[in-house]
């Protein structure tokens, strides 16, 4: 995506320079496209290293199955319903797209509905590592797991 992104700015400049194209509609689609392959792929992985994002004020201070407590209720009623609403409210939008073959309004474009399909398997995914974390933090509450020690980089 760096690279990508970097001769999208570099091909720019030399393209006004030399009085050719270098950079192209495509080739910045490309680089969102890639940005959402991380981002969408990505997000079950980040899940799982327990490294999304949280405002822990409180969190911080709780007891380990306190914190078990929270990541299971926030899983069953808010994660998992999440993505059962975005899979579907966003199927329509994506069977559409592959029927159209739909393509970017941009000349040059990419087409889009591969990049949208990857909404359904995002959160499919996201679904899994989501019951996935609810069975450890069940198995942390019943003490059948012994809750692991939070270890992050800034601690090395």
């Amino acid at each position: 995506m760096v690279i990508v992104g970097t001769w999208n700015v570099v091909g720019r400049y030399l393209g006004r320079i030399t009085g050719t194209e270098l950079s192209s509609n495509s080739f910045i689609e490309a680089q969102w496209y890639i940005f959402d392959l991380v981002f969408f792929l990505g997000s079950a992985y980040v899940l799982q290293h327990d490294e999304h994002v949280r405002v822990d004020v409180f969190y911080s201070q709780c007891s380990p199955k306190r914190k078990a407590l929270i990541n299971l209720l926030g899983t069953v009623l808010f994660l998992i319903p999440f993505c059962i609403l975005v899979i579907m409210f966003s199927s329509g939008t994506i069977i559409d797209s592959w029927i159209d073959q739909e393509v970017s309004p941009d000349p040059g474009g990419l087409p889009r509905y591969p990049i949208k399909t990857l909404i359904p398997i995002a959160f499919i995914l996201l679904i899994f590592q989501g019951i996935s974390e609810a069975i450890k933090n069940i198995a942390i509450l019943t003490d059948r797991l012994a809750p692991q020690e939070e270890t992050h980089d800034t601690d090395l």
